[in-house]
């Protein structure tokens, strides 16, 4: 369920043509290193629990977390490339594939950090997903 919903996050990223301004699709990916490619949005950290809801236990929040990087002293560019990431979360419910459904999507939290080498800036965006899935 996380990997689907972070394709699905991807594919929301990368049609967003506001993004795509501000960071090439190719350097939106899933990654365990500092990326190379500057700006970039990197597919992070997930943590799947069960809402509680009912006992089919058919709901499920995802907290998915994406960081930004970008090459600059100050941290107007990652600001920018959050809100855009912000705005296209806006646009409605994720695509997912048969048997999940998107119940709600939502921004959490934003964080901008200058990082210590003085030359990179990071985003954290914490996205949450509430995912319902049709059990037979």
């Amino acid at each position: 369920m996380e990997l689907a919903v972070q394709k699905a996050i991807r594919d929301r990223l990368i049609s967003y043509g506001v993004i795509t301004v501000l960071v090439p699709a190719a350097h939106i990916f899933d990654t365990n290193q500092r990326p190379a490619p500057m700006p970039s949005i990197i597919l992070g950290e997930s943590q799947s629990v069960d809402e509680g809801t009912s006992l089919r236990r058919a709901h499920t929040r995802i907290y998915h977390t994406l960081h930004i990087w970008a090459r600059e002293a100050s941290l107007e560019r990652s600001k920018a490339i959050g809100a855009a990431v912000a705005a296209a979360m806006q646009l409605g419910r994720l695509t997912l594939p048969v048997g999940l459904h998107c119940a709600d999507l939502r921004v959490s939290g934003q964080r901008y950090l200058r990082d210590p080498d003085g030359e990179h800036s990071h985003g954290v965006v914490t996205l949450e997903i509430l995912i319902a899935e049709a059990l037979p």
